[in-house]
């Protein structure tokens, strides 16, 4: 070997090396622990294996591309500190190719089916007893080409005990998310909430398909949001906002200020406690003089 000479394959060939290290990665399937990318062409033609999926958060999502045989998906969050869960799957728009069931006692439960239209692809949500380890299972659907779809979906778990979001008749919860908080929920919600505003009902829209009303909110102070849900107008420089509830709880429009607190699923606000606004600054100023609020709420 002559001095200086560098060993090895040549840079072309470690760039094509890489390349194809790269390629392989991506084929393979993308994952962390909240979300997982795939694609079915990668798997041997005759192959009756079954992928196996971990997921181990309480929110992310799910995209198998050219859905082929199955998937087995396992939702495993550290929620030892919960005794029940309530899991809720959201498919998205395009959801094209399979089914989707949850593994219940041995036996599959269908939750999503690939021949549904794209607008009666609900929000499903089910309790689940054994939050540390849920299986989905996602069959392909027998394809006569290989043009492209995809099977996705997001996904979220809720203990019980702050289970406020997109029921759609399955969560068992329905009467206590439409019955008025007391004082003491109420106070625990300006502390903990994903969205605290104060405004008022601009509109009701009630959708008995889905089961849902949207209550539209012409917003005079953001306290605190997660996420931008409510939005400053541009042209009016107003504020306002979407909070969606149970077709169940029968929301009508009143007049007045509230306090609008709930938590946001799948990018979109759900209500929670909603009290008129001087109903709210009589019950805190009260607990706030006997130290009893349990954080500090400035308005």
């Amino acid at each position: 070997m002559s001095p200086g000479r560098e060993s090895g394959p040549p840079r072309q060939q470690w760039a094509w090396i890489l390349l194809f290290l790269l390629l392989l990665l991506l084929w393979s399937g993308a994952a962390d622990d909240c979300s997982w990318k795939g694609s079915g062409l990668r798997w041997e033609p005759h192959s009756r294996a079954v992928e196996q999926v971990h997921l181990r958060c309480t929110e992310g999502f799910l995209e198998w591309m050219y859905p082929a045989r199955a998937l087995r998906v396992i939702l495993e969050p550290n929620l030892s500190s919960a005794p029940h869960t309530t899991i809720c799957i959201k498919p998205s728009n395009n959801f094209q190719g399979a089914n989707i069931y949850v593994e219940r006692d041995g036996q599959l439960h269908l939750l999503v089916a690939d021949n549904e239209e794209p607008h009666l692809h609900h929000v499903s949500c089910f309790s689940s007893p054994a939050p540390q380890r849920v299986a989905l299972f996602l069959q392909a659907s027998p394809q006569s080409d290989i043009s492209r779809k995809t099977a996705s979906f997001q996904y979220e778990l809720l203990s019980n005990q702050s289970a406020t979001g997109p029921d759609l008749q399955k969560m068992p919860l329905i009467e206590a998310m439409c019955r008025p908080c007391d004082n003491m929920e109420l106070l625990m919600a300006i502390c903990s909430s994903d969205f605290v505003v104060r405004g008022s009902i601009q509109n009701v829209m009630h959708d008995s398909e889905n089961h849902i009303s949207q209550v539209d909110v012409d917003v005079q102070q953001v306290y605190r949001q997660k996420n931008q849900i409510f939005q400053q107008d541009k042209a009016t420089r107003e504020w306002r906002g979407s909070i969606k509830t149970l077709l169940q709880c029968k929301v009508k429009k009143g007049r007045g200020d509230f306090l609008f607190t709930g938590n946001e699923h799948f990018g979109e606000a759900w209500l929670g406690c909603a009290p008129r606004f001087k109903d709210f600054g009589a019950v805190y100023h009260i607990a706030r003089e006997k130290g009893a609020n349990p954080c500090e709420f400035h308005f």
